[in-house]
């Protein structure tokens, strides 16, 4: 946690008081931003709302019989951990699987939950730059990197997706999986001198039998909650770049701001920064003025997206903490169900 929060502060130092001002002067951002009006302000904290409220479906659609209202204290909670706190995101599952406890949910539909929406998740980021870039060859030509981008996005959603097949097709092939896996990971520890994890192969037919009849009866609804979602974040920033552009001649189309916008999430893969914190910022705004938009507002758009999208569902989550330690007060996390129920 120490070594981590360090290397936040250092990361977070080196892009918003080296990278950032580089594209542009903060003073003139921000006056960009006041000049926002009150019809602009209500469309922003619409589509902020809109995004908190489609951010609880993937959890639920991972763990059927889980209501809104609990689903929702959960993931902002854990929002706040994983994204505020250096090293959170371990921190953050483990919360949630807590939080599942005391709601009432055994140890395996929950665990099954929480891998679930962390492999749709990722899967669907990946999946973000191809379909930008399908949508912006419609608007202009990519560059070598762009392509790069997405067919490198796209390998990896197809290993991924290929691996997850394998895994839910049969124990035998689960089996097989994990045993690839344990010999990997053997090399790379070996190297380090440490010991590997054990016991890959178990864990993965572990995961398969938990997590197989929810995944084959629910992944059309799966995928798509993880696509709203994160359509749901895009349309934040797109709106932040509408109030902030400072001229028709540099208006970026929804086309190349949607590229800009998958592209640079790939940036949160970079475990340097709890939620991609600075780095996707960074990217981002080179993307956007990389597509045409002025300095000043790539850097304000920016700053304002990752204010809005941010700071809210942080506070938030302070707020539902507190909310659930006080409703869940002496709650012990139990077993409950055996499995959770359909919904």
């Amino acid at each position: 946690q120490v070594i981590a929060t360090l290397v936040t502060l250092v990361v977070l130092v080196i892009v918003f008081a080296g990278i950032l001002p580089k594209f542009g002067d903060y003073s003139d951002a921000w006056e960009q931003i006041k000049t926002m009006s009150v019809e602009q302000l209500a469309v922003l904290g619409a589509a902020v709302i809109f995004s908190i409220v489609v951010y609880v479906f993937p959890f639920q659609a991972a763990l059927p019989g889980l209501h809104y209202p609990p689903a929702f204290l959960i993931r902002q909670t854990s929002f706040t951990i994983s994204n505020a706190v250096p090293a959170g995101g371990a921190i953050g599952l483990g919360v949630q699987y807590g939080m599942l406890g005391q709601a009432g949910f055994a140890g395996a539909p929950s665990t099954a939950a929480i891998g679930i929406t962390s492999v749709f998740n990722l899967m669907v980021t990946l999946a973000l730059p191809v379909l930008g870039l399908f949508a912006l060859v419609f608007v202009e030509t990519p560059t070598s990197a762009q392509v790069l981008g997405a067919i490198g996005a796209l390998v990896g959603v197809a290993v991924m997706v290929g691996l997850f097949a394998a895994v839910l097709k049969s124990d035998t092939t689960a089996l097989r999986v994990g045993g690839v896996a344990d010999r990997i990971a053997a090399r790379v520890f070996g190297l380090i001198r440490r010991d590997p994890p054990a016991g890959v192969s178990g864990q993965l037919l572990d995961f398969r039998h938990s997590t197989i009849d929810v995944i084959s009866r629910r992944w059309p609804v799966l995928t798509g909650t993880n696509f709203l979602q994160q359509f749901a974040q895009f349309g934040v920033l797109f709106v932040a770049l509408r109030v902030t552009q400072s001229g028709e001649s540099t208006q970026v189309s929804l086309a190349a701001a949607f590229a800009a916008f998958a592209l640079a999430r790939l940036a949160s893969f970079i475990p340097v920064t709890p939620g991609g914190l600075g780095t996707v910022d960074a990217a981002l705004t080179g993307m956007l003025v990389n597509f045409g938009a002025t300095n000043t507002d790539a850097l304000a758009a920016t700053l304002l997206w990752r204010a809005a999208s941010w700071v809210p569902q942080v506070l938030l989550g302070v707020v539902t903490l507190v909310i659930w330690r006080i409703k869940y007060r002496g709650v012990p996390v139990t077993a409950g169900r055996a499995a959770a129920q359909p919904s």
